[in-house]
């Protein structure tokens, strides 16, 4: 995963790049970690449609919400991707737990993450801390803004 564990990558394999929730995820829970320590945390990810939901309503394999249309609901849905970065950053091993919401937009997601840090901190502090990340060793990884965007 790109700012958290590329220097490890050997180019004599072929491997992929994590999820994109992991991607968006991984990086964020490292600086918090480097600069905070996550004792626990919670992930959340609103997440657009993807290619192996139903566009009508009917049956799955996986469990019954996964049956229904993508395109008239917002459905709960397991990820892995809280798991993953206990495996690309191993202090966090078992720390982030997650759900995600799978909602009827073509593009765009979002995680939330929520954490318990070791370390007692402002809000406005562990905002200058991902601030700051983004313009040094996360540029072009982490994008910090106040901005009020929408999708």
């Amino acid at each position: 995963v790109c700012g958290v564990n590329l220097d490890s990558y050997d180019p004599k394999y072929k491997i992929s790049n994590a999820s994109c929730t992991t991607n968006c995820l991984a990086p964020l829970a490292k600086i918090i970690h480097d600069n905070f320590g996550i004792v626990e945390g919670l992930m959340t990810t609103v997440h657009a449609t993807t290619a192996t939901q139903k566009t009508v309503d009917g049956p799955s394999s996986k469990d019954w919400r996964g049956g229904r249309s993508v395109n008239n609901n917002i459905i709960p849905s397991s990820t892995g991707a809280a798991k993953a970065v206990g495996k690309v950053i191993p202090s966090l091993n078992g720390k982030l737990t997650g759900l995600s919401f799978r909602v009827p937009t073509i593009d765009v997601s979002v995680v939330d993450l929520v954490v318990r840090i070791e370390k007692a901190a402002s809000y406005q502090e562990i905002k200058d801390v991902i601030k700051k990340a983004s313009q040094g060793e996360y540029n072009g990884i982490v994008e910090y803004t106040e901005d009020s965007l929408v999708s």
